[in-house]
Parts: C-alpha cells; structure tokens; sequence
C-alpha cells in the first residue's frame, strides 16, 4: 500500500508542472493590485484620522489647561480679628 503512495508521489513529483490559465493569472493580479490599493487607503485614512485626533485633543488641552488647578468656588468667610 505504501509502494503504490509512493509510486503516485513520485509521478506527480517527476511531471511537468501545472499550467495555469491565462485569465486566471489575469483575476489574480487584478484582485490583487486592488486589495493592495484598497488596504493602502485603509492605512491612510487611518493615520489620517489619528493625526487629526492627536491634534484636536492638543487643541483642547492648551484651551481647556486641565493640568490647572480650578479656581474655589467658595471663599472662606470674613472675620474681623480685631
């Protein structure tokens, strides 16, 4: 059992190799061509947008400074001492 799976393996090894169709290799590169621009314009749109976000939310921190410390909204009350 074991000659006759050999024997068929070296068969196909020893052939010639397969032809592809033309218009298969035709499909192939224009699939391919597309999903190399469809991925660069997903990596573009998204740098894009994380330009964008890293720079709104510069904006807002120099606007809003929330490093700052809030002025209080109360004062203590005033006492004479004297």
């Amino acid at each position: 059992m074991s000659e006759r799976k050999e024997e068929a393996v070296r068969r196909l090894l020893e052939g010639a190799a397969p032809a592809v169709p033309p218009e298969l290799h035709d499909d192939a590169v224009r699939r391919g061509g597309r999903a190399l621009r469809r991925r660069r314009a997903a990596r573009r749109l998204f740098w894009t947008l994380l330009f964008a976000a890293a720079l709104a939310f510069v904006v807002w921190a120099s606007l809003a400074r929330p490093w700052v410390e809030p002025p209080s909204d109360t004062t203590p009350p005033l006492t004479r001492w004297g």
